[in-house]
């Protein structure tokens, strides 16, 4: 019974940093703009790794 004195307090808690950092993410415009980055993944231009960068993706992952 005692743990709820702790448990009730603490959600509520986390709860008022969940409102308050969906305020932020909405008052700093991260929701304005949802078209963009999803056709900029369409149309963006591969390039292909050059044997350098192979060969030292290959030597990082032998650690």
């Amino acid at each position: 019974m005692t743990a709820i004195i702790y448990l009730i307090p603490i959600s509520l808690g986390l709860g008022l940093c969940a409102l308050l950092g969906f305020f932020w993410s909405v008052r700093a415009q991260q929701y304005d703009n949802l078209e963009s980055d999803a056709h900029r993944i369409l149309y963006a231009d591969d390039n292909p790794m050059t044997d350098d960068q192979r060969q030292a993706l290959r030597s990082s992952g032998d650690d």
